[in-house]
């Protein structure tokens, strides 16, 4: 629809009736900053620019209707993402209904004017009528006086065409003197006889000639003088008649662009029909410069004229009814975005129409904690609060059932994960010593998210790193001495990270770790085997790394456990090594052949017959 894009391009952009400032556009780039400082030689000058500056700015403002956003002056913004209309818009969200006795007499009369002044009653009796009922419009507080401006330019008008009556008396007076002289002349002419004197002398007919002559300019000169006079007096009445008239015309059509751009319609509707009323020669193109005809057509597809005032300002008036009948309608249904939106644009056009000004307090509060929490999640978006922003965003859902939350979900978990990302790398970096990858990573996770509640934690590792790695090598020199690597295999990641900078303490901490990785197989090893009821093959297992690493206490605990599980086997191998450590052969392989029947496949018990059967026979092969 062509009206609410044509008022959004000329009333929108003439400030809402007051002097909006475009939000500041991000800077650009730095890659794209060369080419706009290579083009600096080539602006204009602050003098040229003024010359050259058109209808409301440098070019023609120009709304792009898919996202509402406008472009003028090189600025571009949303016409409703914008602080003068956020203020404006919450502030009328926050009034009171315009239902007073007062706003009702006020609103009774602009109707009532209106009707007086409507199609076909456009009579003396009802313009007089109309022009008294301006004088009470004026002197309510909602009126703001426009009425008054308006009855201004009325009685200016007035008064031109009583000039212009005086003009065309005199004009009329002074035509019929032209008349009367130029009637006297021609008698004058007609009456004026040259008889020739009897004398035959030609010199004295000469003489006597020119006197005559001279005697009938003498008479004529005066009546010439007067009527030269009087034509030119006709044509300055009729000069002064038309340039009044011109500028009184001017003038009232100044008011009424001047009541459109500040969205007054109502009071435009007014002005048109007093204006067709007192210049009723069917004049009704508006005298505008060339960029203003150029918008009204290009938006419009009419001539600037007070015809398409009066019809844009009624299809703007219906727009708004439509948007009230709308909002009411998405409200009752718990729509909360989108009668939110309505109302914005419908306030937006039509801020001081009645349908809007007499909504009541209750909807529009309504409306109002869901723009106050929208506005508030769009600075908590601008400024990376991920935190409130998730908060808010599940708030606008419990309120509005169609409110839309994947953009700012996408948004929010986003810049979360590259967010954590990166405070990974930085821990990473902080625990392996590299300051300039530290630095790099956390500084793009503050930019991402500054108050991502992990930085802390990181901070708080950079803060206390050298006390950390100090503490962390004096306890692996502790447990290094107490032969406690069990402790130093739990606390590993700390050590890993205090003894990056000690290559000494890097291999210490190696061999350490490798040990307990070999103690940590066989635990498991024995423990699997144990799931399978082999009691003896798990102690056998378990045992085997303890008598390579005694110390280790899980190991001591997993042996004695196994040892009661498997005590027929593990007596009577203990038994065997105990004899043939007393030089007791025979009795040593009674006791393993006996082992060996507790588990056949130890190798303990093999390798115990293997020995004992060597010592007793030893040129057996």
């Amino acid at each position: 629809m062509k009206i609410p894009l044509f008022f959004t391009t000329l009333a929108v952009t003439a400030a809402v009736a007051l002097a909006q400032v475009p939000d500041a556009q991000p800077a650009p780039a730095p890659a794209q900053q060369q080419p706009a400082q290579s083009s600096q030689s080539n602006q204009p000058s602050a003098a040229e620019t003024g010359s050259q500056s058109k209808f409301l700015g440098k070019d023609m403002p120009f709304m792009d209707p898919s996202n509402g956003v406008v472009s003028w002056d090189g600025h571009s913004w949303n016409i409703t993402d914008n602080r003068v209309f956020k203020a404006r818009f919450e502030k009328f969200l926050n009034a009171p209904a315009a239902t007073t006795e007062s706003d009702q007499q006020y609103q009774a009369i602009l109707d009532k004017i209106l009707f007086v002044l409507g199609p076909g009653k456009g009579n003396t009796k009802s313009v007089d009528e109309a022009f008294q009922l301006l004088a009470q419009a004026s002197s309510f507080e909602q009126d703001a006086k426009l009425c008054d401006a308006i009855a201004n330019q009325v009685y200016a008008a007035w008064q031109a065409r009583q000039n212009r009556e005086r003009l065309v008396n005199a004009d009329r007076s002074m035509e019929e003197e032209r008349k009367r002289l130029e009637w006297n002349s021609k008698m004058a002419m007609d009456g004026a006889t040259l008889t020739a004197p009897t004398s035959r002398q030609a010199k004295a007919l000469e003489e006597w000639q020119k006197n005559q002559q001279l005697k009938r300019d003498m008479e004529m000169q005066p009546m010439i003088t007067r009527m030269a006079e009087i034509q030119a007096q006709i044509k300055s009445n009729q000069l002064k008649r038309e340039v009044q008239e011109l500028q009184v015309k001017v003038e009232f059509q100044a008011l009424l662009i001047h009541l459109f751009l500040q969205r007054r319609f109502q009071h435009v509707l007014i002005g048109t029909r007093f204006f067709r009323s007192v210049f009723n020669d069917g004049d009704s193109q508006l005298r505008v410069g060339e960029d203003t005809k150029n918008l009204f057509s290009k938006t419009t597809g009419m001539p600037p004229t007070i015809g398409t005032l009066d019809s844009i300002a009624s299809g703007i008036i219906h727009d708004v009814h439509e948007g009230i009948d709308a909002f009411n309608f998405l409200l009752e249904n718990g729509e909360l975005e989108s009668a939110s939106n309505r109302l914005g644009e419908t306030f937006l056009i039509g801020e001081y129409l009645p349908e809007v000004r007499t909504l009541s307090r209750d909807k529009k509060r309504q409306a109002l904690v869901f723009v106050q929490k929208a506005n508030q999640l769009i600075s908590a978006l601008e400024v990376k609060d991920y935190t409130l922003a998730e908060t808010l965003v599940k708030q606008l859902q419990g309120i509005a059932k169609d409110f839309d939350a994947s953009k700012a979900m996408a948004a929010i978990e986003t810049s979360k994960t590259i967010s954590a990302m990166h405070i990974a790398k930085a821990r990473n970096a902080a625990v392996s010593g590299d300051k300039q990858t530290l630095e790099v990573e956390l500084k793009a996770a503050t930019e991402i998210w500054p108050r991502n509640p992990a930085l802390a934690e990181v901070s708080g590792m950079i803060f206390n790193q050298a006390d950390v790695q100090s503490r962390a090598l004096v306890d692996f020199d502790q447990l290094i001495s107490q032969k406690n690597y069990r402790q130093i295999y739990d606390d590993r990641m700390r050590f890993i990270a205090a003894a990056a900078m000690s290559p000494e303490k890097q291999e210490k901490l190696r061999q350490v770790l490798e040990m307990m990785a070999t103690i940590e197989a066989s635990i498991i090893r024995a423990q699997e085997i144990e799931k399978t009821g082999n009691y003896a093959g798990a102690w056998e297992s378990a045992e085997s790394a303890y008598r390579q690493f005694p110390d280790d206490n899980k190991l001591n605990q997993e042996r004695a456990d196994l040892t009661t599980k498997a005590a027929d086997f593990v007596r009577a191998l203990k038994r065997a090594e105990e004899l043939e450590q007393k030089q007791q052969p025979g009795s040593s392989l009674t006791w393993y052949l006996k082992a060996q029947k507790e588990y056949p496949p130890s190798d303990f018990a093999r390798q115990g017959i293997q020995r004992i059967t060597k010592q007793i026979l030893p040129d057996a092969t």
